[in-house]
């Protein structure tokens, strides 16, 4: 969400920066509302000086006998019209909140500038893709082998992209959620915090979920909840319309939360296994920050999300990405994908986002120093992890020949054993 101010005096600017990411900005539009609203509140402010002004000559005929019923009709003519004007300025200014409100962040101008994911910039990689001395499984064949993940049985109880986990399976889910959420509070300083898993459409408007990416979201029939999309939603917006104290800044903050997306419009894409779900849990990075200090913030939660792989001892690499294929919000992205061998190839499993005001702007979060005025905060957030992904590349990296797995080090003492092996369910 934008300053009406500034956007007014920087139009031609950020139609620019727009453009970069492939957004065309109806400028037209935007005067066309601008010079309607001014013009409505600049005669209703007219009429209103000239109903005192009546209002003040009528007292003072009144106090003399004279009959003043024809000006105290007149008065109440402006008054009708006073009204209908400001009724037209309310209508207006929903009118351009709900424009500004469809208008995604301006890039950062550090970001390349690119129209496709292709034109993404890698920046960093840590740990080779091992060399398999067998053909490698993909976790969507090496898990049902394992009699730890259960795709067809999910598909009956509740359709396609959702899984259930058996046995180990569901244990490794729970381990990690414990080892990241470990991870983070006690070594990379953020505090816990568990929020509700249905939120409200002032949450949702505020992380700019809605109102353009309504079709993404499951919404809870006759009632304002919809189901989180991801923990950001619901741990930014715990300081809604607050202000915050300088000095406490920044605030980092972790979350586990199950999460729920339509995955509307992704129709085709990473349709095996669990790459790309309508239910799945994940760990979330979020952090409050002054202006200038941000971008340090941003460094460190993208570090925090990678050390995790590192931990987990799987090859990643770390892009940044271009203006065509940043997210609504975000003002500057870095994804993490991690290495999967199934595919030859890294896939997505973190974005690490710096929202810079746009999402506080929106959600009225501030932070005030001293006596100076308050300011908005930068808002970040990063996936640190999701559970569903690092379950698959930890099956698909660390395979063995004889088909079981092998935990790695770090994880083993929340798991309670260092191999996955083939289980036979009886039920099988």
């Amino acid at each position: 969400m934008y300053d009406l101010n500034f956007f007014r005096n920087h139009l031609d600017e950020i139609r620019q920066r727009l453009e970069a990411r492939g957004f065309a900005l109806d400028t037209e539009e935007f005067q066309r509302l601008d010079r309607l609203r001014r013009q409505a509140m600049t005669e209703s402010e007219q009429l209103k000086a000239d109903r005192n002004q009546a209002t003040a000559e009528i007292g003072k005929q009144r106090r003399t006998g004279v009959d003043t019923s024809e000006q105290q009709q007149k008065v109440r003519a402006i008054g009708e019209r006073i009204g209908g004007l400001d009724r037209e300025v309310e209508k207006l200014d929903l009118a351009f909140r709900d424009f500004l409100a469809r208008v995604p962040n301006t890039p950062e101008k550090s970001v390349p500038t690119g129209v496709t994911p292709e034109e993404n910039v890698e920046v960093k990689r840590w740990g080779a893709p091992r060399e398999f001395s067998f053909a490698p499984k993909a976790h969507w064949d090496l898990g049902p082998e394992l009699g730890i993940l259960d795709l067809s049985r999910a598909a009956k109880v509740t359709g396609a992209r959702f899984a259930v986990y058996w046995g180990l399976g569901a244990r490794l889910e729970r381990a990690l959620v414990q080892f990241m959420l470990d991870l983070h509070t006690k070594e990379h300083g953020y505090t816990e915090v568990l929020p509700p898993f249905l939120i409200n459409s002032a949450s949702l408007y505020g992380t700019g979920n809605l109102p353009k990416f309504a079709e993404d979201l499951f919404r809870c029939e006759g009632h304002d909840l919809w189901l989180t999309p991801t923990a950001e939603v619901p741990v930014t917006n715990l300081f809604r319309e607050e202000t915050l104290q300088g000095d406490a800044l920044p605030i980092s903050l972790c979350a586990y939360t199950p999460c729920f997306r339509s995955e509307a419009g992704s129709y085709g894409r990473d349709v095996r296994g669990i790459i790309r779900q309508h239910q799945f849990q994940k760990v979330e990075l979020v952090k409050f920050a002054r202006p200038e200090q941000s971008y340090d913030e941003h460094e460190r939660l993208t570090r925090d999300a990678e050390r995790v792989l590192e931990r987990l001892e799987l090859p990643y690499r770390r892009v940044v990405l271009c203006t065509g294929d940043l997210g609504f919000s975000s003002a500057k992205t870095y994804d993490v994908e991690v290495w999967l061998p199934a595919q030859n190839g890294y896939k997505e499993i973190s974005s690490c986002s710096n929202f810079e005001a746009f999402q506080a702007r929106r959600a009225d979060i501030r932070f005030k120093s001293g006596a100076g005025k308050p300011e908005y905060v930068h808002t970040l957030n990063g996936s640190g992890l999701p559970i569903g992904r690092t379950w698959a590349a930890i099956l698909e990296n660390h395979q063995q020949a004889d088909g079981s797995v092998q935990i790695p080090p770090a994880l083993a003492p929340f798991m309670g054993t260092e191999r996955i092996e083939r289980v036979v369910n009886p039920w099988r």
